[in-house]
């Protein structure tokens, strides 16, 4: 007989979200909702915990307590404002954080301090708060499945692996020393919709032609930056924290069919990849199963019509981020903190049209040359290092408003 999972949903409402009910859905035999959390769309709320009849649900906006209450029978516990949705990470048997930017950071340090299994989408709370999560990943019975398709792919290419030294997974320690026997982890890199085009091509760039992804349906924040190439650099940063690699052994290449989703190459020579058609539901079921997998199909390739395969070195002239991820990654501290609260600025100015798609890579070059190194001990020194970075970047944009 199948053991029902008890699934707690924070950030239902979004594209993670969402996707991650479809999974569920699929497999109410062995998936179960029980807690939904969003920060303030309500309507969307109240319509998923109808469909889902969770145990409990979360606001994050506290306005919209009564909406919730109103709407939900009194069998769902409703919480509201400060705290709520990361309370929701005590819940269930796994928590699949899906909320968007840096304030998925304390869902992700509450879900391993409460020994749960994280589903992480949320790969900006691994980044600005690494050593603080990192001390929240030896709780016991906590760990970390990434949802993410590039790190889940690498997780799924080091499978037993990862339980042969649990280590791996759990400390950013020198990779080449491992166990593993991992020589290189390969990150793939759809290029986005800017792929090709130069720096005074992009001159122009819109808001809409930034969020026309030729491959993926994700939020208008991780599109844009698939569209400057930072998203890549904060993955590379990610695989760093999950899996100890040293920076000079993760390699980015651009691979527009988005159908090889990333590689480990081991000391042998041996490459190992994930491969499947573009589809988020695949790496959110594997998240909800590890070690086993779900029964229902995502992303099957019909290998008869698939397209060639290409791959190629990125253009870190034309897109900068990537680069100043990498200098970010490397000086550690606080420095990935400042380069994802000046990255969520830059984009949220975009996106509100107050400064041009070229500005973001300035904004966070400029910010970052500002940073002075914090420690990072708790997810208040987290929380002071984003505060700083975004005061610095928001000077910034209005600077280059006023041009």
């Amino acid at each position: 007989m199948i053991e029902q999972r008890a699934v707690s949903l924070v950030g239902s409402t979004g594209s993670i979200g969402t996707q991650t009910i479809d999974v569920v859905c699929a497999e109410p035999e062995r998936y179960r909702i029980a807690a939904l959390g969003a920060f303030r769309s309500v309507d969307l709320l109240i319509a998923q915990a109808a469909a889902m009849h969770p145990d409990v649900v979360a606001i994050g906006d506290e306005r919209f307590e009564k909406d919730l209450k109103a709407a939900l029978p009194s069998t769902i516990e409703v919480r509201s404002g400060p705290g709520s949705l990361e309370s929701l990470a005590s819940i269930g048997d796994v928590v699949v954080n899906g909320v968007v930017g840096f304030a998925g950071l304390e869902v992700t340090v509450a879900a391993l301090r409460s020994g749960h299994r994280l589903a992480l989408a949320n790969k900006e709370s691994l980044i600005a708060g690494a050593p603080v999560v990192q001390q929240a990943r030896v709780t016991e019975g906590a760990e970390i499945v990434p949802v993410d398709s590039e790190h889940c792919a690498i997780h799924q290419c080091l499978g037993p692996r990862l339980h042969r030294d649990s280590s791996a997974a759990s400390t950013a320690s020198d990779f080449h020393e491992h166990p593993l026997g991992v020589r290189r982890l390969v990150v793939t890199a759809s290029g986005g919709p800017f792929r090709g085009r130069t720096s005074s091509e992009l001159e122009g760039a819109t808001r809409a032609e930034a969020l026309a992804h030729p491959t993926w349906s994700m939020g208008p924040k991780i599109t844009v930056d698939s569209s400057t190439l930072m998203n890549k650099g904060l993955e590379v940063i990610e695989a760093h924290e999950l899996f100890g690699v040293g920076y000079d052994s993760i390699d980015v290449v651009v691979h527009p069919q988005s159908i090889v989703h990333s590689m480990v190459e081991f000391s042998d020579g041996a490459t190992i990849a994930q491969l499947s058609m573009p589809d988020m539901r695949l790496p959110i079921g594997y998240a909800l199963a590890y070690p086993d997998r779900i029964g229902t199909a995502y992303g099957v390739i019909d290998w008869t019509t698939t397209p060639q395969l290409t791959f190629e070195r990125p253009d870190t002239e034309t897109f900068r981020c990537l680069d100043l991820a990498y200098a970010a990654g490397r000086a550690g501290a606080s420095a990935p903190a400042w380069l994802n609260a000046a990255n969520e600025v830059a984009v949220a100015a975009f996106l509100d049209g107050r400064i041009r798609w070229r500005d973001i890579a300035a904004v966070v070059a400029e910010t970052l040359e500002c940073h002075e190194e914090t420690k990072l001990a708790e997810v208040a020194d987290v929380l002071e290092a984003d505060a700083a970075a975004r005061r610095v970047a928001g000077r910034l944009v209005v600077s280059r408003e006023q041009s």
